[in-house]
């Protein structure tokens, strides 16, 4: 019992944070960018832009990516809280874990460089997400059914894409560093 909290920290800030985080909002926010930029190319708005000489790329695609870029790690910081509060929740009231373990378990498993790779890896998704949206919105043709089918594949590109990415991510970041829990 005087490890559950620093499992819970490691195990949310590492992988399930970010990686959950990402995929709510690939479908959501990854759907809406593909939907809303296929819509203006199939209506022919991004044509219109490119008459006005206005970059579509530079007024439509980077203020999405430097949104989902800025938001993702605040979202992933709220998921992380909230996981955490629950697991709180969990332990004390259901388990009778004592707080002061939990918490102190917590915190002795879990260290700065645990936090930033989560806010590291979701910036990485942030900006996965937000291409990967615009661009098939931005490749879309066929009217109505075409911007579905965008929608569709750029939700089921970011989620693979994101699955992917966290592998190597991880991999990265926490190679060499075996597991947190050998010696306990």
């Amino acid at each position: 019992g005087n490890i559950i909290g620093g499992v819970l920290s490691i195990a949310l800030t590492r992988e399930l944070s970010p990686v959950l985080t990402a995929v709510v909002l690939a479908g959501r926010v990854g759907s809406a960018f593909a939907a809303e930029i296929g819509t203006m190319r199939v209506s022919e708005q991004i044509d219109a832009m490119l008459m006005l000489k206005t970059d579509p790329i530079d007024y439509l695609v980077i203020p999405r990516v430097i949104a989902c870029c800025l938001m993702l790690p605040i979202l992933t910081l709220l998921s992380l809280i909230t996981g955490m509060f629950g697991g709180f929740i969990i332990a004390t009231n259901i388990y009778n874990l004592s707080d002061t373990v939990f918490l102190d378990s917590a915190r002795n498993f879990l260290g700065i460089w645990d936090i930033l790779s989560a806010m590291i890896k979701a910036c990485c998704f942030g900006v996965l997400i937000a291409v990967i949206g615009c661009s098939w919105g931005l490749t879309t043709t066929g009217g109505a059914k075409g911007v579905g089918q965008s929608t569709t594949t750029a939700v089921v590109t970011a989620l693979l894409i994101i699955f992917v990415s966290n592998f190597f991510l991880s991999w990265l970041m926490f190679q060499g560093t075996g597991s947190a829990f050998i010696g306990l």
